[in-house]
């Protein structure tokens, strides 16, 4: 059941191209996560709807149609009336049912900035939403790097169990040689089998680990990731400009406010438009006309008009106020960040200070550990040293060999680690 299902969770990647770098493996994932797609998606809805407050300067044409009955009309004084008929002049009077089809049509001449401030505002939005998606894809890369030195340390620790499997398997070897001739107890032939077995569980459990890890970080990346190999990362001389895409996203956001400040300014003016009106029905412009005859008639204007929405000075005072206070928030949340990330810095470096520092000891401490394994097997050969001293010795051998691999990992993550803080991963 095991074999089919490490089985499935491979088959995906089967022809899939494979990944060995941690840069290899940063691409693939950022090609493979489902937002990317959002990217263009993005500007095109930016793009959309800059293209559609451009259409503000189109003639803006409007259709109607309707039919209405009134309880009352305008009619002549019963006076006129009088004298009207007299001279055989026959007046019917309004229609209480009226009809009109017609199109109005209104060209707008000056806004006084208000389209282009909306579209001002707009990209702005765009932008704060593409720094967004960066933002996210940055924090993939902090996954990846997780995942990718989690494999690399696995690697290296079922490497070093294989030499420790190769190292017990040799003094069984000679135990069991002089088992045979007399000069060694069984007890400690079974001792260092015991420790064999012991180690070649640690090495399944270990591959199993990998495995698992592997196909994790292949179905993150979408291609396979086998071998993983060593990063190579300069050192920093001195601490670089940050170039977080936090600090872009704030801003975008910061200009998002300023286009909207602009905006504000623009809904002050006044706007001036050139209009024309035109519909067929009944009645028309001449009611006396349509008083004596009622009958459908085509009817026109043509003018120009200037409004000016005095009511926005109301409120001016206060959208200003809430635009600062947005400002405001928006800066906080900026320092902040910059607070944190400085934080992280110095842990960053002091980690990497640590590693190194142990690091100087890891190869002194090895090459000893390695002297006295050997003088213990040259003294086990000569029937001078117990067996669970031997193994004691090789347990300390193989633990300084841990050690130096751990602390040179972790040395290597921490330097990636600086890169990602800083903004630097680009890779």
């Amino acid at each position: 059941m095991t074999k089919k299902l490490l089985f499935l969770l491979a088959f995906p990647f089967m022809g899939m191209a494979q990944a060995q770098t941690l840069g290899e493996c940063t691409r693939a994932a950022e090609k493979h996560y489902p937002q990317i797609r959002q990217y263009g998606l993005i500007e095109m809805t930016t793009n959309l709807t800059v293209a559609n407050i451009a259409k503000g300067w189109l003639p803006q044409i409007a259709t109607s149609a309707q039919v209405t009955y009134q309880t009352d009309v305008a009619t002549w004084p019963e006076s006129m009336q009088g004298m009207i008929q007299q001279l055989g002049v026959n007046i019917k009077g309004p229609s209480k049912t009226q009809y009109r089809v017609g199109v109005d049509v209104q060209q707008l001449v000056f806004d006084g900035g208000v389209l282009k401030s909306q579209q001002a505002v707009a990209r702005s939005k765009g932008r704060v939403e593409s720094a967004q998606m960066e933002v996210n894809l940055y924090a993939l890369r902090q996954r990846v790097h997780e995942m990718y030195f989690s494999l690399l340390l696995l690697s290296e620790q079922i490497e070093l169990n294989k030499d420790l499997q190769t190292l017990l398997s040799a003094n069984a070897q000679r135990l069991e040689v002089m088992l045979k001739g007399g000069i060694a107890a069984e007890s400690d032939w079974q001792s260092v089998k015991a420790e064999l077995l012991t180690a070649v569980q640690q090495g399944i459990a270990l591959q199993s680990h990998q495995r698992a890890l592997q196909q994790l970080l292949s179905v993150f990346c979408g291609i396979e990731v086998q071998h993983p190999t060593k990063p190579a990362f300069p050192l920093l001389s001195q601490r670089p400009q940050l170039e977080r895409p936090e600090l872009r996203v704030f801003e975008s956001q910061l200009q998002v406010l300023e286009a909207q400040e602009k905006a504000l300014k623009s809904t002050l003016l006044p706007k001036f438009v050139f209009f024309a009106q035109s519909f067929y029905g009944y009645p028309g412009y001449n009611m006396f006309e349509d008083m004596m005859r009622h009958r459908w008639s085509l009817n026109a204007m043509v003018g120009a008009k200037l409004t000016w929405n005095l009511s926005a000075f109301y409120t001016r005072k206060n959208d200003k106020a809430k635009i600062e206070l947005q400002r405001k928030i928006i800066e906080n949340h900026r320092q902040t960040f910059l607070f944190n990330n400085h934080l992280q810095q110095v842990e960053t470096e002091e980690n990497m200070r640590k590693y190194q520092e142990l690091m100087k000891n890891d190869a002194a401490l090895l090459q000893l550990r390695t002297a006295v394994r050997k003088a213990g097997e040259s003294k086990l050969a000569h029937g001078i040293i117990a067996i669970s001293d031997l193994l004691r010795d090789i347990n300390a051998e193989t633990a300084a060999r841990v050690q130096q691999t751990i602390h040179e990992i972790e040395w290597l993550k921490q330097v990636h680690q600086q890169y990602i803080t800083l903004g630097l991963d680009k890779e």
